[in-house]
């Protein structure tokens, strides 16, 4: 369509004035102006190829699946990801929860986006699902795609300081769950459980209100298994040996997450092998991992980032108390760490009191300019596209 723009524009300057050159003219008589103008024209026309969207959801069976059940019958090798140019994407209407919560009346997204339309966002990429007997577990598309980047929350992009507010626990009640999802606000993260019920579902509601989503993944605490976070926990030993049954077995509960979250995990995440073997896993799938922080010893931010998967980690445990003053002040100082670094990320449970103050205050906060975003917004990404 924009063919003529991969020509060379030759222009010159004539008595002050500008006035075109033939194509077949050398370049070194271009001036700098020239250069910047042609290659922004260029830049700001250039489309991109739009992308088959097949209509694609299977609602997993109730239960949950045990480890120890299923056999592991996976693909052996996953594609590379595969680097692709494109261009800004200027998106606006009526169904981008952005401008729906009263934000700017238009959103550039990244300088490369592969984020599902808000139509379609609780439609499972098929591209991006490695089918085994766990269910349908995310990985890299053969176009290097990363369910990180396809299922990311939608942020306005523009300067200011950033908050993003993951509210975990998920699926377990069924009530909490309908009640975090008709008062939250798109922007924040959903964590869910993959011991919960009717996920499916529960995942394409969240979806649809535009909501990211992240998994809780259960990790061996310290004093495990007399501390036990329940079924299809990945141990230490596991991890090290690359016995994943457990992983696979919570991965393939639900679809069009980000990445996991830890739940539990303090002997785990501070163990050197199991952290590498779990970040090389999430890696490979395209998944970013958060930690939220409840254990000083987490080696995950630093082992993330030398294998150059998506990281982040909180800063504050919003309701560490069920007490709605405390919850306010938790928040509070998630401001005051967002307005002295520019971001920062705040992790709580799906419980109704936190609902209910996190919903009021961040009204408020969006009053003193404060924006919130998804968390894989705030993820340190060498790969971001």
């Amino acid at each position: 369509m924009h063919g003529e723009l991969y020509e060379p524009l030759g222009l010159e300057l004539d008595n002050g004035k500008a006035r075109h050159r033939p194509p077949a003219s050398a370049l070194g008589g271009l001036s700098l102006a020239a250069l910047v103008v042609a290659g922004s024209l260029a830049t700001a026309l250039l489309g991109q190829p739009e992308r088959r969207v097949t209509d694609y959801f299977a609602e997993e069976a109730a239960g949950t699946i045990s480890a120890d059940q299923v056999p592991v019958t996976l693909t052996a090798a996953r594609p590379a990801p595969v680097a692709k140019a494109s261009l800004p994407i200027v998106i606006s209407g009526p169904d981008d929860p952005v401008l729906r919560e009263g934000g700017v009346g238009f959103r550039v997204e990244d300088p490369v986006s592969y984020r599902q339309r808000p139509s379609v966002a609780h439609l499972p990429d098929p591209d991006l699902i490695e089918e085994s007997a766990y269910g349908p577990l995310p990985t890299r598309g053969a176009d290097g795609r990363r369910p990180f980047d396809v299922y990311a929350g939608a942020s306005s992009g523009t300067p200011g300081a950033r908050i993003a507010i993951v509210v975990g626990g998920l699926g377990i009640s069924q009530t909490g769950t309908l009640n975090a999802l008709n008062a939250l606000p798109a922007a924040v993260t959903l964590g869910f459980a993959p011991a919960g019920n009717s996920l499916g579902r529960w995942m394409q509601d969240a979806r649809r209100g535009g909501h990211e989503l992240l998994l809780q993944v259960p990790l061996e605490p310290t004093g495990y298994p007399q501390i036990d976070p329940g079924a299809n926990t990945l141990t230490v030993a596991d991890a090290v040996a690359g016995r994943f049954k457990a992983l696979y077995a919570s991965l393939g509960r639900i679809s069009n997450y980000v990445g996991i979250m830890n739940y539990m995990g303090g002997r785990f995440t501070g163990d050197p092998s199991a952290m590498e073997s779990l970040i090389a896993e999430l890696g490979q799938r395209g998944l970013m991992y958060l930690d939220d922080s409840s254990s000083m010893r987490s080696l995950a931010k630093d082992t993330a980032t030398l294998q150059n998967v998506p990281v982040a980690t909180s800063d504050v445990m919003i309701d560490a108390t069920q007490d709605a003053s405390d919850i306010r002040r938790q928040l509070d100082t998630l401001e005051r760490i967002a307005r002295a670094e520019g971001s920062a990320i705040g992790v709580a449970s799906a419980f109704d009191v936190s609902v209910a103050v996190i919903t009021e205050w961040i009204a408020e906060a969006r009053g003193r300019g404060i924006e919130i975003v998804p968390v894989s917004a705030l993820a340190v990404d060498t790969e971001r596209r």
